[in-house]
């Protein structure tokens, strides 16, 4: 057995009194009242879900485990001579909560490798796709043919026992998210690189395997792995995230889950957010004439941008008040490594004089940039230029994130999601009772 299989099997008897506890003595406790606007606006902040994989806080971000995103930079180890974790050490951070040794990161390493080799029947069913098919359709197809690999499926009908569900689910993500990364390239390299096919090479990281196969030379490497660090995980009720949830929670297996969640991360209001602010950025360029604008320039295309009715992508979230910290991680490393890049010096004007044009305009809750204002500008700058391809990227890190929450969710026993409905002649009858 794996090291991080049987430090997850003793820390899922460690959770499970926990979460029986709260069920069986606390089950009928209110923690929220629902309002009419909450149930016909999409759920918007109603408290129905659970996960201790991450938890989006107002004022400080995304905390992963309870750690912070400088927290999780500083505390991760890096990957010897580069400046970013290794997407082993944040996965075992995930499903654990514990920072790894080294040894640790070595151990999911050799695992990851031992499971990688896609079926040529997947490499097969890409290239039969219609070669101008969407790379987010390609992906999630790609996954779902894997499911007649499925030990779950294979498991559940041999009398498999509830408590040991997270088992198959355990290994199902492992062989899984070890294919992902040479699934994606594949794509990648099929599209847009007239089928010029990378091997992957065993001796590198997760992240770094990626950047290799994707023909892109250092520093991708670390932007791969920041990138797919930042865009794990978000709390169980975005888009993506619950559609892997709710998906699993019927015991699909992981490749249906997953397969799921891709289609809703495939969204324009979800994670085609980068590929519009990169649109929006180019027209910006291409307004000015290519050059870099002084800041009352910038003030004033802000602001014909507001009265024209139009607004600035890449700024604002539903929850954060202020800076969202996956942007300040991006942009530290373009101050960095591309100080110079023409977008770059576009968006880190935006991040100057939008900010306090929305506060005067009363335009948002939150005026600071968001994860999207930066994260197409860096994969632009590195040659990665075709838009529809980020939400590829974005969707392997997502991976990581919901794969922890189902292996978490088939642990501690969660059920089938089910939320009741009611009809809108009920709600005007609650509504008239406040009259």
């Amino acid at each position: 057995m794996s090291i991080l299989k049987q430090k997850l099997r003793e820390k899922i008897l460690i959770e499970r009194p926990r979460t029986e506890k709260l069920l069986k003595e606390y089950g009928n406790v209110k923690v929220d009242e629902v309002t009419i606007g909450q149930i016909i606006g999409g759920m918007r902040d109603i408290k129905s879900l659970v996960t201790d994989i991450s938890y989006l806080d107002p004022f400080e971000g995304i905390r992963f485990r309870g750690y912070t995103i400088p927290e999780v930079l500083e505390k991760l180890p890096l990957v010897p001579n580069e400046e970013m974790p290794s997407v082993e050490a944040f996965f075992y951070l995930l499903l654990t909560g514990d920072i790894p040794t080294q040894k640790e990161v070595d151990d999911i390493h050799e695992e990851f490798n031992r499971r990688k080799e896609v079926p040529n029947y997947v490499f097969d069913i890409i290239r039969a796709m219609p070669k101008d098919s969407h790379p987010m359709t390609m992906f999630a197809t790609a996954i779902l043919s894997m499911q007649k690999e499925s030990i779950f499926a294979k498991e559940y009908h041999k009398d498999l026992k509830k408590g040991d569900y997270w088992d198959p689910y355990y290994e199902d993500s492992m062989n899984l998210l070890a294919k992902l990364p040479e699934i994606a390239a594949f794509i990648y390299r099929l599209k847009y690189r007239n089928e010029d096919i990378i091997k992957g090479d065993p001796h590198l990281d997760f992240g770094g395997n990626f950047a290799h196969m994707m023909g892109i030379p250092h520093p991708y490497d670390d932007i791969a792995r920041l990138y797919f660090i930042l865009h794990s995980d978000h709390e169980s009720g975005n888009v993506s995230a619950h559609t892997g949830h709710l998906v699993a929670s019927a015991l699909s297996d992981i490749y249906y889950a997953i397969s799921a969640m891709l289609t809703g991360l495939a969204g324009p209001l979800h994670g085609l957010a980068n590929e519009e602010v990169l649109r929006w950025l180019h027209g910006v360029m291409e307004s000015m004439g290519g050059r870099i604008p002084t800041e009352e320039e910038m003030k004033k295309f802000v602001y014909d941008t507001l009265d024209s009715g139009h607004v600035i992508p890449g700024f604002g979230h539903a929850v954060l008040r202020k800076t969202d910290p996956r942007y300040t991680a991006q942009r530290e490393f373009c101050l960095k490594h591309l100080p110079d890049d023409p977008i770059f010096k576009y968006v880190d004007l935006l991040y100057k004089v939008v900010p306090p044009i929305l506060l005067e305009r009363g335009k948002a809750k939150n005026p600071w940039p968001n994860v999207d204002a930066q994260s197409g500008v860096i994969q632009w700058h590195y040659g990665v230029k075709e838009y529809e391809f980020y939400t590829v990227l974005f969707g392997i890190g997502r991976a990581l994130g919901v794969c922890s929450n189902i292996i978490w969710s088939r642990a501690l026993g969660y059920p089938l999601e089910r939320p009741k409905s009611l009809t809108t002649a009920m709600l005007e009858e609650a509504a008239a009772k406040k009259d």
